[in-house]
């Protein structure tokens, strides 16, 4: 599915008015201010929520005189960072530079507050993964500079596979084949976790299925959140929950960290990000992992992402060529995934920077695939997908929905076509033109 095809500006720029969503708390944090520092050196604000943005913040000032970044550290977007913004655009006292996800950019480019980046990023459009250059470009314009990228894989117990037996599933049927065998190898163990309570992780697993939430036509925004790919992929795991094959819990507790370092989860479905998960929740588990595509549902074999990181510059700051200046290197110097590699996995978007961390990370930690091969195998798997005007605030939606499931109060074909009925009203009461999708 393409997405520019039929895309109207004017049908993006109606998505606004539900900017207010995010208005909730004042923006609190200086913007943009005198454009000069006392040496002479052109000023640049900058909000983020990255981890080590200040490191890279620091080596960039101290590598150069012309440009100087000012830091300001911001709540995460859902949890405060994306209102703090639209405020900030609001009040016309945005930061010079803005944080924005790929599934968040539509919604900030709705409020109006970004600066159109087309000709100013043309040349480093062949640098980038596909996949990345189209997260930023949606309806054919740039809008933002790429930082990472976060491709969805399979994490598992290699060593626990070996000793079993148990074959790394290329597909969903032996995915749940895989399953089965997991718990005859260990009654108390499972192969998985499907964490209901995370909006986002399901939006990457049904991105994975190929049938967008949103896409546009004309002046009308088509919401298929209950496409027939998502219901697939609802199905496949209500039944693997029901099943006992699977478990339902979150990812990133203390009782998932025991789980996955003692044996009783074998496997983690992850973004890129997932690399740094590990190492850092058991770095003991050093030369017991491994890293492979996410099964598929079928040919070409498709994965989706969760998250994944961009910067934009706001339309109204009055130094956007400094800003870009701080912004291309952030998104292309190699010293970058250099200094990232120091506290972190990177994976950048930039082709070359990627090659740069595949040589500065460590790869000791896991065994099988060089992780890097597989990472990239799965970003050249990432199918073209449309994020809408209301994407962040219904993975919200989406958890509320799913933390019905795990109570038999509902199950997650149900609760996906609540959630789809939640985002067409959503959307029209904020004055949008909707179509609901045809398997809705």
């Amino acid at each position: 599915m393409a997405l520019h095809t039929g895309w109207s500006r004017r049908a993006l720029l109606r998505a606004s008015a539900g900017a207010a969503a995010f208005a909730a708390g004042g923006a609190g944090l200086t913007g943009c201010s005198s454009s000069t520092t006392a040496s002479g050196a052109t000023r640049v604000t900058l909000w983020s929520w990255m981890t080590g943005m200040d490191q890279y913040v620091a080596a960039f000032n101290a590598a150069q005189d012309d440009v100087h970044v000012e830091l300001s550290v911001i709540a995460a977007g859902l949890s405060g960072g994306y209102a703090q913004q639209t405020n900030a655009i609001k009040a016309h006292n945005a930061p010079d530079i803005l944080h924005v996800e790929y599934q968040g950019l539509i919604q900030v480019l709705a409020t109006g507050g970004l600066r159109e980046l087309t000709e100013d990023l043309a040349d480093l459009a062949e640098g980038y993964s596909p996949a990345a250059w189209r997260a930023v470009r949606p309806d054919g314009r740039t809008w933002a500079t790429p930082m990472d990228m976060a491709p969805m894989a399979l994490y598992y117990r290699k060593d626990l596979f070996d000793e079993h037996g148990v074959p790394v599933p290329r597909d969903w049927r032996e995915f749940e084949a895989a399953a089965e065998l997991v718990r005859e190898a260990d009654p108390g163990a499972r192969l998985t976790t499907f964490p209901l309570n995370d909006g986002s992780f399901f939006a990457g697993m049904a991105w994975g299925a190929g049938d967008p939430w949103w896409r546009v036509e004309g002046d009308t925004w088509v919401v298929d959140v209950a496409g027939e790919g998502t219901l697939r992929t609802a199905g496949y795991w209500q039944e693997l929950i029901a099943a006992d094959l699977v478990g339902s819990g979150g990812t990133g507790t203390q009782d998932w960290i025991a789980g996955i370092h003692e044996g009783r989860l074998w496997g983690y479905l992850g973004a890129a990000w997932g690399v740094g998960t590990l190492k850092k929740s058991v770095p003991e588990d050093t030369g017991r992992w491994a890293v492979t595509t996410m099964p598929a549902w079928g040919e070409p074999p498709a994965n989706g992402m969760q998250g994944g990181t961009a910067f934009g510059v706001s339309a109204e700051s009055d130094v956007p060529e400094a800003a870009l200046t701080f912004l291309r290197w952030l998104s292309t110097d190699p010293d970058v995934p250099r200094i990232g590699a120091t506290f972190t996995s990177p994976f950048p978007a930039y082709l070359p920077n990627r090659d740069v961390a595949r040589q500065v990370v460590s790869n000791d930690y896991f065994i099988g695939d060089p992780v890097y091969d597989v990472l990239d195998e799965a970003d050249a798997r990432v199918p073209e997908w449309t994020w809408g005007p209301n994407s962040l605030g219904l993975f919200s939606s989406v958890a509320d929905a799913l933390g019905r499931v795990s109570s038999g109060g509902t199950t997650i074909p149900a609760a996906i076509r609540d959630v789809q009925a939640t985002a067409v009203a959503t959307m029209r009461d904020r004055g949008l033109a909707v179509r609901e999708g045809s398997a809705a």
